[in-house]
């Protein structure tokens, strides 16, 4: 059964495609979670224009992104924290934390949720953070802890 998918569906694909499923999969998963409708052809105009709605929203989120990526490349962000003379700190540098640097540093706005560390940071130096904006453009940006 040809179906047009109304919403991103993981290893089938994106909102607006047409996809061949069985019959089975479209009547007791896909129509009754509203993932996607049967492809008619008035329907199949409609999915054009879905296609083509998600295509551009995409070129624009990867274009921010880049923007992104050629504002805080090759930055340094200087957070300064609480430690104990060994250069331990009291607590943790977070995601919340970087972000925070980050817009006060250079005025861009970051959320924290694109922000990654494999652990969290809990000693004074230099460390390395990538940021991931969007899933085709991911940069470091480079975090100076200093004691406060």
């Amino acid at each position: 059964m040809n179906v047009i998918l109304l919403k991103n569906v993981d290893d089938l694909g994106g909102k607006g495609d047409i996809v061949d499923v069985s019959n089975g999969y479209a009547r007791n998963y896909l129509l009754p979670k509203k993932l996607a409708m049967k492809a008619t052809s008035g329907a199949i105009k409609q999915a054009d224009k879905l296609r083509h709605q998600r295509i551009e929203s995409e070129a624009k989120l990867k274009g921010a992104a880049e923007e992104l990526a050629r504002n805080l490349v090759g930055s340094r962000v200087v957070i300064a924290a609480r430690s104990g003379d060994e250069g331990k700190l009291f607590g943790s540098v977070g995601t919340h934390d970087i972000a925070e640097a980050v817009k006060k540093f250079s005025g861009v706005e970051v959320p924290s949720a694109i922000i990654q560390i494999p652990t969290p940071i809990k000693e004074i130096g230099l460390h390395e953070v990538t940021v991931k904006p969007h899933e085709d453009v991911e940069f470091n940006v480079t975090l100076d802890v200093i004691p406060a």
